[in-house]
């Protein structure tokens, strides 16, 4: 298949750059910032010049995962995008209410092109984070406890979070549990 060369050629590229491709200075500034594999990392706002290190970095996609009239947000984030070459993926999710529509909505718009380098964020990477646990856990077999242990270096889920994160996991006929799993926040 023509696609694996691609992400074969990629993987070499940043094991000779050292896992990264671009000004990593600037990613770890952006909030939260995470990487979780060669094609799939999770963070915070970027701001405009962050945006633009992001795609110097090898990120073909953006998704943002709150209302673009958050605080902090960009004015015209999905057009700053598009200009610099990326694919712009807006599922906006409540924050009080987040629901399985929002979340597999997310997941099929990853699913659809694997290979693409994406970038998942929200305001602080709360949102964003777990979808991130979500998705690598169900779509990719990662471990749930070194799922749950990178969700912990961003933040313990609230109760509302917890329970979203727990329907969606039931759903798909997996436990929230493991040895090394905490889920509360207290």
């Amino acid at each position: 298949m023509f696609l694996k060369p691609k992400v074969t050629l990629f993987a070499a590229i940043l094991a000779l750059s050292g896992g990264a491709v671009g000004n990593t200075d600037e990613l770890d500034e952006i909030a939260n910032y995470r990487d979780y594999s060669e094609v799939l990392s999770s963070s915070g706002q970027p701001s405009e010049s962050q945006l633009r290190a992001l795609k110097d970095a090898g990120f073909e996609r953006i998704v943002f995962l709150a209302f673009s009239d958050s605080h902090g947000s960009i004015a015209n984030e999905d057009s700053q995008v598009e200009k610099l070459g990326m694919e712009f993926v807006h599922v906006p999710v409540d924050w009080e209410a987040p629901s399985k529509a929002d979340f597999y909505l997310f997941a099929g718009a990853i699913e659809r092109e694997l290979h693409k380098k994406t970038l998942i964020h929200c305001q602080v990477n709360f949102r964003a984070s777990a979808f991130s646990f979500l998705y690598r856990v169900l779509y990719n077999d990662v471990d749930m406890g070194d799922a749950k242990k990178d969700l912990d270096s961003v933040w313990v889920p609230n109760e509302t979070w917890r329970n979203f994160i727990f329907s969606i996991l039931e759903e798909n006929g997996r436990s929230p549990h493991c040895d090394t799993c905490l889920w509360n926040a207290d």
